[in-house]
């Protein structure tokens, strides 16, 4: 079931806020059983099958954890849970997620014919996963008791708002929110309209820029793209894939807002960046604090002896970064594309190096372009010939008519996308209120547009084709 759907916003969201804020109101317990019941229904919509899947992962990390906490006197006993719980997890994405791509490359390596099974991954099963791993983790290092309600962990793991593209919640982060939250209507309120600005990026944005880029990359297929249109496109999906992901993590945060639960921020401004560092300081963000704390620290970080360990952790880390997001070689090189450029850039101290910002920027921008293009690829072939065309080394022509005409019938989403993807327009709006252009009717005036740009949304909905969102493939 997708949020920016009329299923999700008319027939299940309004019945569950009801039942939640009426008949349960000041049922804690009950709340949280509701919700759970809520977030399996909303997951078996579109997969029935694989709801068993979800529940099998959080009843099997909730009896680790509680393993854990009962044998947490012994040290060797504990990181034996440890290990049999991450063979556990990691099975399960490796048999859903890679077992296909691991027989079709072994197939093409020795020779072979194995047969190669079909097998349907189930939505967000990385995301639900790691936020599994996450929990009996935090519980072997003692951040927080075993959770002895299977319920509870279950909630935390499965809870629908992140349930399938994230963002990855800790649970420490969210263990006290389960059932000491409080609700109040301005929470509510500040979720509601949070919702409604995910879903604007998604529905007005994201769907206008996916427009652009699917034509520019099926005309890379037919091998007749122009340079001019090989960059609009690389940069129809830049724009696209931000304000898909960021407009889910807002729709999201807002939705756990609206019922008392307080996410974590997923995205700060990426295309401001002046590195690849500070880019996935500010790109999915839980994504890459959960490596780092979960996969980078523990191989010791940048405390190490050598050079050399330091590049091997960070090649480690971004090769599973790659690996995570799927199984295609597009993807591990788009991994191995940030650990070069991270390492190098901690080789040389590239953050401290006395560089105009706009070079930095510049930098960044343009690998990053070059990323998403292996991102959005279905080989790496074809990444590798749109990246030609891109940089003029495939004989293609400058420009065409599908430039010029996909660029003036959507150059009001680029300019309004490109402004909308820095805080340049929060400056503004930051600016108007401080001059006391929009305090006088702020309350009334927000809510109009706030509610214009809601049905504005259902209208695109409404007569809109299906078109989901990027990360539901991870």
């Amino acid at each position: 079931m997708l949020f920016s759907s009329v299923v999700f916003i008319g027939c299940f969201l309004p019945p569950v806020l009801l039942v939640y804020y009426t008949l349960l109101k000041g049922k804690r317990l009950l709340q949280n059983y509701f919700l759970l019941f809520a977030s399996l229904v909303f997951y078996a919509w579109g997969e029935p099958l694989f709801v068993f899947a979800l529940i099998g992962s959080f009843t099997g990390n909730w009896a680790f954890g509680l393993l854990i906490g009962k044998h947490r006197g012994s040290q060797r006993a504990s990181k034996l849970i440890l290990v049999l719980m991450l063979a556990f997890n990691l099975s399960v994405i490796f048999v859903f997620k890679y077992l296909m791509f691991t027989v079709a490359n072994v197939n093409l390596l020795l020779g072979a014919s194995f047969a190669v099974p079909l097998i349907v991954l189930p939505i967000g099963i990385s995301f639900f996963t790691f936020q599994a791993i996450s929990y009996v983790v935090d519980v072997y290092r003692g951040r927080k008791a075993p959770q002895k309600n299977l319920l509870n962990v279950g909630l935390y793991i499965a809870f629908f708002p992140q349930l399938v593209a994230g963002p990855i919640i800790r649970y420490e982060t969210i263990a006290d929110q389960i059932a000491g939250r409080e609700e109040s209507f301005s929470s509510f309120s500040i979720g509601a309209c949070r919702f409604i600005v995910g879903l604007s990026k998604k529905v007005l944005l994201a769907n206008s820029f996916a427009v652009v880029a699917d034509k520019s990359f099926a005309v890379a297929q037919a091998g007749d793209l122009s340079v001019s249109f090989a960059w609009l496109g690389a940069i129809a999906y830049a724009l696209q894939i931000f304000f898909d992901f960021s407009g889910y993590s807002d729709m999201a945060i807002g939705l756990g807002r609206m019922f008392g639960f307080r996410f974590p921020e997923n995205f700060n401004y990426p295309y401001i960046s002046k590195s690849a560092t500070e880019f996935w300081r500010r790109w999915h963000i839980s994504l890459g604090s959960w490596f780092r704390d979960y996969v980078y620290f523990p191989l010791g970080g940048s405390r190490v002896s050598s050079r050399a360990r330091l590049v091997l952790n960070l090649f480690i880390v971004w090769l599973l970064t790659g690996i995570w997001h799927g199984a295609n070689w597009t993807f591990v090189c788009w991994g191995l594309l940030y650990f070069a450029l991270i390492a190098i850039e901690k080789t040389i101290q590239f953050e401290k190096l006395p560089l105009p910002g706009f070079l930095k920027r510049t930098y960044i921008l343009l690998f990053v372009l070059v990323g998403w293009v292996l991102f959005r690829s279905g080989t790496v072939a074809d990444a590798a010939w749109y990246l030609k065309v891109m940089f003029g080394f495939s004989g293609s022509p400058l420009t065409d008519a599908n430039a010029a005409v996909y660029l003036k019938e959507n150059l009001v989403y680029f300019l309004f996308g490109i402004l909308s993807s820095t805080p340049a327009a929060k400056a503004i709006i930051a600016k108007a209120e401080g001059a006391g252009a929009l305090r006088s009717a702020a309350s009334v005036g927000y809510a109009a547009i706030f509610a214009l740009v809601f049905l504005i949304s259902l209208s695109y909905l409404a007569k809109g084709t299906y078109n989901p969102f990027i990360y539901f493939n991870f």
